[in-house]
């Protein structure tokens, strides 16, 4: 039977969860110019309640940390590993597919970053945590767009997150539920990441767990085949580049 693109997504995050937190450079930067982004719309530095989706070694859970002073925190992951982080936080942490776990009542905060892309149908995710939060409560996530990892996609590799989407189709979900949501903020960037060789830039796949095509069964011919066309395709004096698309949303709820 084959693997869903949930079970591949665990089975890579789980595999990269030690080297994520060092490697992860860029989820690292998103998630905190999220929190900040959060911390300068949000007249309040407090919440009384949040919940965190796909926490994984705590990027976005220590940046808003740093900015709020939260309550009674909710932290979910597919990997178990992240347990660790929520006991380490005193956070209560929900293990499994963030569609099937049963979510925490009434949050003020509901926050995720780098992760909604995994999902089929990131905007189901997005409406559920439009109705969900309380009124005057907030919703701040980031993703990322459709010309994530745009060098492998030339290249003809398919093994892409689902959802990657442009940030206006997933502000348009949001603000279809009718639950009062005002967008205070929409971005997206584009990045390059430039490495030494091909090669490199699988280290980095591997060691972050964010392109299936990291983990494929590679032999020395088809790497060798890989590398070359990379650098026809792409190679700079400077190097090779991976470009990443990030996407942020945040939304308030009227009270």
């Amino acid at each position: 039977m084959t693997a869903s693109i949930t079970e591949r997504a665990e089975r890579s995050f789980t595999r990269s969860f030690q080297s994520y937190h060092e490697r992860a450079s860029e989820q690292a930067r998103i998630a905190d110019l999220l929190a900040q982004r959060l911390s300068d719309l949000a007249p309040s530095k407090s919440f009384s309640s949040a919940f965190e989706i796909g926490c994984g070694t705590g990027h976005l859970t220590h940046a808003l940390l740093r900015r709020f002073s939260i309550a009674s925190l909710t932290v979910n992951d597919l990997v178990p590993n992240a347990s660790r982080l929520a006991a380490s936080l005193g956070a209560r942490f929900l293990k499994g597919d963030i569609r099937d776990v049963v979510w925490p009542e009434s949050p003020q905060l509901i926050a995720s970053a780098s992760s909604l892309q995994w999902l089929d149908a990131p905007e189901a995710l997005l409406q559920k945590a439009a109705t969900r939060l309380i009124p005057g409560g907030w919703l701040a996530f980031s993703s990322f767009g459709p010309a994530q990892f745009h060098e492998l996609r030339c290249l003809g590799f398919s093994a892409q997150a689902p959802g990657l989407r442009w940030p206006e189709a997933l502000a348009k979900a949001v603000q279809s539920t009718g639950s009062g949501l005002d967008i205070a903020d929409l971005v997206q960037e584009r990045r390059q990441l430039w490495f030494e060789s091909p090669l490199d830039v699988l280290r980095h796949l591997q060691q972050t767990g964010v392109n299936a095509a990291a983990s494929r069964v590679w032999t020395r011919t088809t790497l060798a085949h890989f590398s070359d066309r990379y650098v026809q395709a792409f190679g700079t004096p400077r190097g090779v580049p991976l470009t990443y698309h990030p996407t942020w949303m945040i939304a308030h709820k009227a009270l």
